[in-house]
């Protein structure tokens, strides 16, 4: 059968660290692995480039059509992008899989799609093929929402999350076309990696540990050591949580090293308690790149802000973890959530916090409830109607406590002490000189976008035209109803 899988465009990434971070579609390369081998015909196009979905539906004449939704901001462009296809072929079956489809689909149960993923997709996908190639039901595949003639109906439950090392490596050939444009930070090319799946916490604002109900899956040590040697010399670790497995963790490093595997770079996401208790862990990784970055979700500047979240740490393990990281000589990137409900003494202590750890290097998001999590079932009669696209951590949901325009004001004042203001310490002469020179177009570009974080003015027009749009659509279903 012919099968094309798409990743959208994400649509609005005027706001956030999105120019910064573009990397390939892993999930759609598992899953084409999986079709190749059982002799499918397979393309990935990736819609952040050309050319459009008419020119790949004219090509590759598909049966089946898969599309990724991977995060909430992404569900109205999604479904456009099914309409398109629905209108240029009105026979294709139309499947949406990815994180935030199976841990909300009901955005995507529209007239235009055919089914919705709630399982792994590698897994499930070849099922699906097989039951269209034998004429038979979907409702045969486990782990299904389906549209039908009496509306969207589940398939029976699948019988648990199948191991990681059931399907083939990722098919990356399939995007080989797009590989110089995939990109994060200072470094492009990069190639995406997985060692595992899931995470065991339970931070109230991540959907992660919620759709795979604190579960953590690993690959097999011989996997991820080819998929690290197959790979480029810049390398995003994808694992929702890296070092989880202390004695696994080291395993992995030893077997890269006696394979020869060290790279010119390598970005993992971890926790601070997990390095205060690995630092023999972390010496044995420091070795396999040249640069070794660290994502860490630092998240609050007080004991009381990451209770607030259910981090299940404490702010003095920020703060060691970030003295043991920086002796081993890791570079440092975190992140920072902000509230709603944030008084001007909550920024206050985040910039002091910032000032005196030097975590200039950090990012900072609005704390938004995220479809499939407890805290979005919570939240969800405060929000009022709007486009999904506002779900993308950097807009406002609803009145904070300090209005929109002052929130914005110590919102923007806040990125501003960050490494991205190229007005601040880090200027763009000092970027330009950490990159070769033919990246130098791309790192300018990047942050001429980013520089737009700076200004108050251009996140309020944005909520302002957000929100009336939304209101005027919210008054005239209202009339319609009547």
């Amino acid at each position: 059968m012919n099968v094309l899988l798409l990743r959208p465009h994400p649509g609005n990434d005027r706001f956030g660290l999105g120019p910064f971070f573009r990397v390939e579609p892993l999930g759609l390369e598992y899953i084409g692995a999986a079709l190749l081998r059982d002799g499918h015909e397979v393309t990935i196009a990736d819609l952040r480039f050309g050319p459009g979905i008419a020119t790949w539906l004219l090509r590759t004449r598909p049966r089946l059509v898969g599309i990724s939704c991977l995060h909430a901001l992404e569900y109205d462009r999604v479904v456009e992008l099914a309409r398109q296809v629905r209108l240029a072929s009105p026979e294709v079956f139309i499947m949406v899989g990815g994180h935030a489809a199976a841990a909300f689909p009901d955005p995507l149960e529209t007239p235009e799609i055919d089914a919705v993923c709630l399982d792994d997709g590698e897994e499930l996908m070849p099922l699906l093929v097989r039951a269209l190639e034998k004429g038979e039901s979907p409702l045969r595949v486990a782990g299904l929402r389906l549209r039908s003639a009496e509306g969207w109906i589940s398939s029976p439950a699948g019988t648990g999350r199948p191991c990681l090392d059931t399907v083939p490596l990722p098919a990356r050939r399939l995007v080989s076309r797009h590989r110089d444009g995939y990109h994060c930070l200072l470094f492009k090319p990069v190639w995406l990696v997985e060692t595992a799946r899931g995470c065991p916490h339970r931070c109230s604002f991540c959907s992660v540990w919620q759709l795979y109900q604190r579960s953590c899956r690993e690959r097999s040590l011989d996997a991820v050591v080819e998929d690290f040697a197959s790979a480029g010399d810049a390398v995003f670790v994808a694992d929702d949580l890296f070092w989880y497995n202390p004695e696994r963790s080291l395993a992995l490093a030893q077997a890269l090293k006696k394979r020869g595997v060290f790279k010119r770079w390598i970005l993992v996401q971890t926790r601070t308690d997990l390095i205060c208790k690995s630092a023999e862990l972390m010496e044995a990784w420091r070795p396999l790149a040249k640069d070794f970055d660290i994502f860490l979700g630092l998240e609050g500047a007080s004991d009381s802000a990451l209770a607030g979240i259910t981090k299940d740490a404490r702010i003095g393990e920020s703060i060691d973890a970030v003295r043991i990281a920086r002796e081993l000589r890791y570079g440092i990137n975190g992140n920072f959530v902000i509230g709603h409900d944030w008084s001007e003494e909550d920024f206050l202590e985040l910039w002091d916090f910032v000032e005196r750890y030097a975590l200039q290097r950090a990012g900072f998001t609005i704390l938004t409830p995220l479809p499939g999590t407890e805290f979005y079932r919570e939240m969800a009669a405060r929000i009022p109607e709007q486009p999904w696209s506002n779900f993308d951590m950097h807009h406002l949901l609803w009145e904070p406590l300090l209005g929109v325009e002052r929130f914005f004001e110590l919102y923007a004042e806040t990125w501003r002490r960050s490494i991205l203001n190229t007005s601040g310490d880090k200027r763009l002469i000092h970027w330009i000189l950490q990159v070769r020179p033919a990246q130098i177009p791309y790192i300018a570009r990047v942050l001429w976008r980013t520089q737009r974080m700076m200004k108050p003015e251009a996140y309020i027009s944005e909520h302002r035209q957000t929100h009336t749009k939304a209101a005027i659509a919210a008054a005239r279903q209202g009339l319609q109803s009547r």
